[in-house]
This record gives C-alpha cells, sequence and structure tokens, in this order.
C-alpha cells in the first residue's frame, strides 16, 4: 500500500463501499486523510469500510448519496462542508455498466449509465467547485476507463460516459489551474473484483491475452495511483490521464 503524507486533508470519495473506490479510500486513509466514504447501494458495505479505517487507525465517516442525483449531491456535499469545512481530495470512481450491443440497448441503459459515471462526476465537481477556488489548491481525481480510450464492443453507453469524464477532466484542469487545483484521471484496465470473479475461465483468458503484461490488475494498483495524484509530489501534474492497464491500450 503506497503511503504518501495526506495528513490534515479531507478526501471524498464516491462508490467507495466496494472494489477500486474501497481500496482508494482504504489507502487515503492509510496516508493520513480523513475519508468520506460515499455509498448509493449497500449502507451496511460502506460502514465496514469505515470500520476498516478506524481498525488501521484512520478516520473516516460514511455519506449516502446518489451522484446522479443534482439535488441529492448538493444538499450532502453543502452537509459535508457544513461538517468538515473543506474537500481537499475528491475522488470521482462512482460508475454502473449496462453492457449491451448498441443495437440491442435501451434508451434507458444508456441515460443510467451517462447519468451516473458522467453527470455524477460533473455533479460532485460542480457542488465543490468553490470549495476548491477557496481552498487555492487540491486534487480532483476522475476514474475513467481504459474503455473510454479505445472504446470496447457491447459497451457504447459505458465507454462514451467514461470518453466523457476525460473531456471533462481535460476542462476542469484549464479552469481550476490558475487556483492551483491539480485534475487527473486514471484510466484502470481489468481489474481484478467481483465482475471478474463471474467471467468465465475462457473469457479471463481472452482478457489476459489482449493485456502485454498477462495478467489482471488488482485495485491496490488504481488506489496507489490515486494516492500519488492526491499528494504534494504531483503538485506539477494536471490534465491527464494515467492508463493503469498493464499496457492494455498501448
Amino acid at each position: 500500500m503506497a503511503i504518501y503524507n495526506l495528513e490534515g486533508k479531507v478526501a471524498l470519495v464516491t462508490g467507495a463501499s466496494r472494489g477500486i473506490g474501497r481500496q482508494i479510500a482504504l489507502t487515503l486513509a492509510a496516508s493520513g486523510a480523513t475519508v468520506l466514504v460515499n455509498y448509493c447501494g449497500s449502507e451496511e458495505k460502506a460502514k465496514a469500510v469505515v470500520e476498516e479505517i478506524f481498525a488501521q487507525g484512520g478516520n473516516a465517516e460514511a455519506f449516502g448519496f446518489d451522484v446522479a442525483d443534482d439535488s441529492a449531491t448538493e444538499q450532502k456535499v453543502a452537509d459535508i462542508l457544513a461538517k468538515y469545512g473543506k474537500v481537499d481530495i475528491l475522488v470521482n470512481n462512482a460508475g454502473i455498466t449496462r453492457d449491451n450491443l448498441m443495437i440491442k440497448m435501451s434508451e434507458a441503459d444508456f441515460d443510467q449509465v451517462v447519468s451516473t459515471n458522467l453527470k455524477g462526476t460533473f455533479h460532485t465537481i460542480k457542488h465543490l467547485y468553490r470549495n476548491f477556488m477557496k481552498l487555492r489548491g487540491g486534487r480532483i481525481i476522475n476514474i475513467s476507463s481504459v474503455s473510454g480510450v479505445m472504446g470496447n464492443a457491447g459497451q457504447a453507453n459505458y465507454s462514451a460516459s467514461k470518453a466523457g469524464v476525460i473531456g471533462l477532466t481535460k476542462s476542469t484542469a484549464r479552469e481550476l489551474a490558475a487556483r492551483n487545483v491539480c485534475v487527473n484521471a486514471i484510466a484502470p484496465g481489468f481489474v481484478a473484483s467481483d465482475m471478474t470473479d463471474k467471467m468465465s475461465e475462457t473469457a479471463l483468458d481472452n482478457a489476459k491475452n489482449m493485456i502485454p503484461l498477462r495478467r489482471l490488475g488488482n485495485p491496490e494498483d488504481i488506489a496507489n495511483m490515486a494516492a500519488f495524484l492526491a499528494s504534494d509530489e504531483a503538485g506539477y501534474i494536471t490534465g491527464q490521464v494515467f492508463c493503469v492497464d498493464g499496457g492494455m491500450q498501448m
């Protein structure tokens, strides 16, 4: 687990009750940040992450809201700022999939994915925008995907949303650079998760054959990059997309 000095920092991680988001929350907490664990689904899983952070000597709190809901996000962000005074680090990790070939994809499935993955990222940035301007510093880290860089058959909605996150990242980076806020994106490749656990051995082998390193990544690989981008060591990096994918999109 990468350790950087994030003492005194407050970090909001969306979609942090499981998978990559959970590991990012744990890693930032291990580096000294107070971590606000956002969840939309399971309160129980989110509280388990909070308990795990406390057990390792960190500080955390769970906040339930759907980033796709603009008004709910605005209210919860206001609650967070009222209680903690600031957010130094925002990690936009919340995301969903509704995979299908485009010819079979419903408009609802397209809209739901874009609403959570892309608009959800917009909502959190928008409602924390003044916070970052006042801080004259801080980090915004958006989790995109290799699918947003390369495209992927059967994921037109997901790929479009994650490509949109890259455009949003670059635009926000340009807007907030004068206030010393660094905004970057991470594009994970195939990462071991609940989803990959359900894949057949053949499907997993096919996935690994697309990756020059011939193996899946793990949540720690993404979390370590997030911790670096959140740190002072990354203070001259903004508007960039970091593919953590074993060379898949190379």
